[in-house]
């Protein structure tokens, strides 16, 4: 009994310090924040500076409000991530700045997709039009930062550097192995001869017509990565395929000759070179600011005028389409359609770009999101501006819009509906000894339940509601984009395709980035003068605070802690939302290498 008492009294003293230090966390976080409310986020620049970029963080499409970001202080969060609306706003600014003398590209690995890479060089390359210089450096080049970096003026790289060059692959993980082991069938119902994201339940390898579609998107994107290296850096687009081919660059000595870079250097020399650049003398420190220092905000028109009273709105949506509300990684499906309401019955508000970076996700969801483009559309211009992805629900919530721009390597398409239900009967009785045994008043009272496999009858009712869903899906795409049906199908299917490749079949209008989106808007709306609205509004602090706070900063940790495997965890969570309701979603996680 007194070593019981004495379990009970830890007990209570340890979750009294735990509750202690939770309640002095809050009090210093909001501190924090009320300390800094007030102040202006944009840096006081020295005169002869360089703007220092540094991409090591995952690049959303907007700056987040980092929970955490009030605690750097304390060592708890000292990154500072910066989202892809203020990178290019920074830029921008940084071109018709008198204090900025350039721009120094810095040890980055680029943990971005493709098309946001490519917005922000194509940020760069307008830079460089002030005349300008723009530097790269780094110890280690990913393809990534290399294809970003190539349009520098000097392209540096450590002597004893690693520099990647050796062409693009993709890899996808199959699961049916360990189903099997574990005794799990995945009954699988889908609609697409290329709809492939179910394919690692029940194959072991890529399916040929999986095989041919990536075969066929990977090209292009690599057709179009050293396109751009050829253009930048004056090589034949044959010669860099061949260097590629062969993985002729294995030491930095061979980037420089073959002229992929232009010097071996280490870091003090480059700073020398910078400071040489902005005439400050070699014995002073050079005046840099960061990015995340050099904040001005979301404009990203060259036509934006803060006087104006008309506006057009950007509203965001990124992430997996869920249904709910949602939050700032995922678009729920409440959420997006409240902020598409808002700016439709804005008198203020003029014009519409969506901007879209989505894999897809729940079917449902999607079509209430699309049914808001559509009645949007009746009233204003509305405009798709696709990023990284817009893939299959995310290809249907733009569908309706009147005008659809994606970047060259925009992932898009992958038309087409699936659902999974696992039948874990042999995985109950055979592994674990659990068997169940009910009672029900209807025939189909139990559709749906895992314990027991799918019978023939379920089954057809089952695939004839994904039927359904991609008749739905397909009718919606023919009707926004003045296409017949039959012709739908034909580039459907779930097939996946590059925004280049789109904009040859018709997915796409055109190749563009947001900027060139919110131009059209202007223009559809015969606007001249106007000020950017984003949509929907960022969650704060308190807003989060005991509404899903905790998981965030569960989340923060966890992805501190894991690093690049965070990815795993987050696609084996994404395995149970797959088997919950139908999924209009791309062919699982694209990552090229």
């Amino acid at each position: 009994m007194k070593q019981f008492f004495k379990f009970v009294l830890a007990s209570m003293v340890g979750s009294l310090v735990i509750s202690v230090l939770i309640i002095l966390f809050v009090f210093i976080f909001i501190g924090g924040l009320i300390a800094t409310a007030g102040s202006d986020k944009t840096a006081d620049v020295s005169p002869n500076s360089v703007l220092q970029l540094k991409f090591n963080y995952p690049i959303s499409e907007r700056t987040p409000n980092n929970p955490l970001s009030a605690l750097s202080f304390l060592g708890v969060d000292g990154d500072k991530a910066v989202g892809l609306n203020d990178i290019l706003a920074n830029i921008k600014k940084a071109k018709t700045d008198p204090n900025i003398k350039g721009i120094f590209l810095d040890e980055s690995s680029m943990s971005a997709g493709q098309a946001t890479v490519e917005e922000i060089r194509n940020a760069l390359i307008n830079f460089k039009k002030s005349g300008k210089f723009v530097i790269a450096y780094s110890e280690v080049y990913t393809q990534s930062f290399y294809y970003l970096a190539s349009v520098a003026d000097k392209v540096y790289v450590n002597p004893k550097g690693i520099f990647e060059f050796k062409g693009f692959s993709s890899q996808v993980t199959f699961l049916k192995g360990a189903l099997d082991k574990l005794g799990i069938d995945a009954q699988i119902i889908k609609v697409g001869t290329y709809k492939s994201a179910v394919e690692p339940f029940f194959l072991t390898k890529m399916s040929d017509a999986n095989r041919l579609q990536v075969n066929s998107y990977l090209g292009s994107l690599y057709d179009h990565f050293l396109t751009g290296i050829s253009e930048s850096r004056k090589i034949r687009k044959d010669s860099l395929f061949n260097i590629a081919n062969d993985l002729k660059i294995r030491l930095p000595e061979d980037a420089l000759r073959y002229k992929l870079v232009d010097g071996l250097k280490y870091k003090d020399e480059i700073l020398d070179e910078l400071k040489k650049r902005c005439g400050t003398s070699p014995k002073s420190d050079l005046k840099s600011v960061e990015l995340s220092d050099y904040t001005s905000g979301e404009s990203t028109s060259d036509d934006k005028n803060e006087t104006s009273g008309n506006q057009i709105a950007v509203v965001y949506a990124s992430g997996d389409i869920v249904g709910g509300e949602g939050d700032d990684h995922s678009i729920g499906s409440e959420r997006i359609s409240k902020a598409l309401r808002q700016a439709r019955e804005d008198d203020k508000v003029k014009a519409v770009v969506l901007r879209i970076n989505s894999p897809g996700g729940s079917s449902l969801a999607s079509d209430v999101i699309w049914r808001e483009v559509a009645l949007t559309k009746k009233v204003k211009p509305i405009i798709v501006s696709m990023g990284d992805l817009a893939a299959s629900g995310g290809y249907y919530i733009a569908c309706a819009a009147d005008s659809i721009i994606a970047e060259p390597n925009t992932i898009t398409g992958s038309i087409g509906i699936f659902a999974v239900l696992p039948n874990m009967q042999k995985f109950f009785n055979d592994k674990l000894g659990v068997t169940f045994d009910g009672v029900k008043t209807g025939k189909f009272a139990d559709l749906g339940e895992t314990s027991r496999p799918l019978t023939p009858e379920e089954k057809a009712i089952l695939q004839n509601q994904v039927n359904q869903g991609y008749d739905w899906f397909t009718k919606a795409v023919a009707d926004g984009r003045h296409k017949t049906q039959a012709y739908v199908n034909s580039i459907g299917q779930g097939r996946v395709w590059t925004g280049t490749q789109a904009v040859q079949n018709g997915l796409v209008d055109r190749l563009g980035n947001i900027n060139d989106a919110v131009k059209s808007a202007a223009r559809m709306a015969h606007l001249k003068k106007y000020k950017l609205a984003a949509y929907p509004e960022q969650k704060s602090f308190l807003n989060k605070f005991g509404l899903g706070m905790n998981a965030e900063i569960r989340a923060h940790f966890m992805k501190s802690e894991l690093g690049d495997n965070f990815k795993y965890y987050e696609q084996i969570k994404s395995v149970t939302q797959l088997m919950r309701t139908p999924q209009a979603r791309i062919p699982y996680d694209i990552e090229i290498n």
